[in-house]
């Protein structure tokens, strides 16, 4: 069959930067294609392209066989080509049919047909499966369900091409899971569809053929029968990946100690009777299920927020009532959840970002020694593999991994007494949370105590030398890394914990 997409020689520059060096896809009807590559591959780039908010240096997209106008996002829309980004383009105080039905009906037309779009939502809800309360605000509804209201959104607009970008990266395992059931139904169809991603069990789960990038260009194309995971991730990076194993190593004394810890906002206990301990240089994991306290007890830990009941001390000084900036000098470092909210301002350059958290540091009588914190940026960069970076270069420009690394660099190349790890490899390709366990294991060994923070079950036992669950707002007991399974721990994460080998 002829193909409905093709992508012909898309090339594509930033400045010096080759983000795009001529890349050719193509797709079919009822087709599911993954575009497989490491954080700044330049394969946001090239969907980017393909729905028209960038204009190619050279090549042609072509849609049934016709050319694309470039860079005219209505055109793609036009031709029945859906985008669900991996931040979502929706308004949090709309409605679902609201949101859904804005930018579909003419400026001019003087009243809104809400009936005729309730019943076409309906329609395609029941369709794809993909059940949505049209009169639901849409800020109260949870990240999977705010993803199908943008999934119905691109199909409202008869979208026959459907690409999705990074569709997993905010989403639990049973969310993703329902979201690939959801395509693979799209995709029986008749739908056409592309999702962005570096997780190499979900492509090869969901897919029907891989496109690897690396480096701007596309270097493999497989079909999903006739590869493997191994190969699939060394077509990312360019070689053979490993993870780091632990070793084990003797615990250190308790630096970090939370006993009776209790945050309760609006009227509801976000965290209840957290006791834990964190020894020098061990890690300690603390795994959940998305939304059961992991945040609040971040935010606690960080200084963002005060307890409201138990005592929280480190190296025996009590940091209820420290600001943020005293309980950096006491040696904490943080790698936040979101990097691109709470991690960085996208805006600043990268040296500004890089001292960011300890200016003092780098200020002489109150006024920042600028060449000081480009050197330290310098630093950062090159030690940590920061891609397509220099020190002047806006934070914004790169891509997830990379700025993933500037927080991990800016914090470890400080040698923090204790790390604050909430997600470290969240949205990282298989290179970059390899890297990034290194460095943390390296942390660990030079005395580091590190408090891991994570959803991902493989994670948390790679790293950790004892674990807890959090369930609710309450932690269990902790359970020695030897002592569990995974198995085990999924009780933990469910409530079931007492009997799970506590130390």
């Amino acid at each position: 069959m002829s193909p409905v997409l093709e992508l012909d020689a898309i090339t594509k520059r930033f400045g010096d930067t080759l983000a795009n060096d001529a890349v050719t896809l193509d797709l079919g009807r009822g087709d599911i294609l993954a575009l497989l590559g490491e954080n700044g591959a330049g394969k946001t780039t090239l969907m980017n392209i393909l729905f028209g908010h960038y204009a190619p240096d050279a090549g042609e997209v072509r849609v049934m066989g016709r050319a694309l106008p470039p860079g005219r996002p209505m055109a793609a829309i036009r031709a029945g080509i859906g985008m669900v980004h991996q931040h979502f383009a929706l308004a949090p105080n709309l409605t679902v049919l609201e949101n859904v039905m804005t930018g579909t009906e003419r400026l001019w037309r003087p009243v809104s047909d809400t009936s005729a779009g309730r019943r076409k939502l309906a329609a395609l809800s029941d369709r794809f499966g993909l059940g949505a309360d049209p009169d639901a605000r849409l800020g109260d509804l949870s990240v999977g369900e705010q993803q199908r209201v943008e999934i119905l959104k691109a199909l409202y607009n008869d979208a026959r091409i459907l690409v999705l970008d990074e569709p997993t990266a905010v989403l639990t395992t049973p969310e993703a899971k329902r979201l690939f059931a959801t395509l693979k139904d799209m995709a029986a169809q008749g739908l056409s569809l592309i999702f962005i991603s570096h997780k190499l069990d979900e492509v090869m789960a969901a897919a029907d053929r891989i496109a690897v990038l690396r480096g701007g260009r596309k270097v493999a194309e497989r079909l999903r029968g006739q590869t493997t995971k191994a190969e699939l991730a060394e077509l990312m990076v360019g070689r053979a990946v490993a993870r780091p194993v632990r070793q084990m190593s003797p615990a250190g004394s308790p630096v970090l100690t939370a006993r009776g810890l209790g945050l309760r906002q609006g009227g509801v206990d976000r965290l209840k009777g957290v006791d834990f301990t964190l020894n020098a240089g061990e890690v300690l994991g603390i795994v959940g299920v998305a939304g059961n306290g992991q945040a609040p007890l971040a935010r606690l830990l960080s200084g963002t927020e005060r307890p409201t009941a138990g005592t929280l001390e480190a190296f025996g000084q009590s940091l209820g009532s420290l600001s943020v900036p005293d309980i950096v000098a006491l040696g904490m470092g943080r790698i936040p959840e979101d990097r691109n909210h709470e991690g960085v301002i996208g805006e600043m350059p990268v040296w500004e970002n890089a001292v960011l958290e300890r200016l003092p540091l780098f200020s002489r009588r109150g006024l920042v020694d600028r060449r000081r914190a480009m050197a330290f940026a310098r630093q950062v960069i090159e030690g940590f593999d920061v891609r397509g970076a220099t020190p002047r270069t806006r934070t914004g420009l790169l891509s997830g991994g990379n700025v993933q690394k500037l927080i991990l660099g800016r914090n470890l190349i400080r040698h923090p007494r204790i790390l604050l790890a909430a997600q470290p490899a969240r949205g990282l390709d298989e290179g970059a949370v390899a890297a990034v366990h290194r460095r943390l294991l390296e942390a660990r060994a030079q005395g580091t105590a590190i408090l891991l923070i994570s959803e991902d079950l493989d994670e948390v036992m790679d790293l950790s030398d004892r674990i807890h669950a959090i369930v609710g707002g309450r932690l269990s007991p902790a359970v020695a890394r030897d002592r569990v399974d995974r198995q085990r721990l999924g009780l933990m994460m469910a409530g079931e914990w007492e009997n799970a080998g506590a130390v």
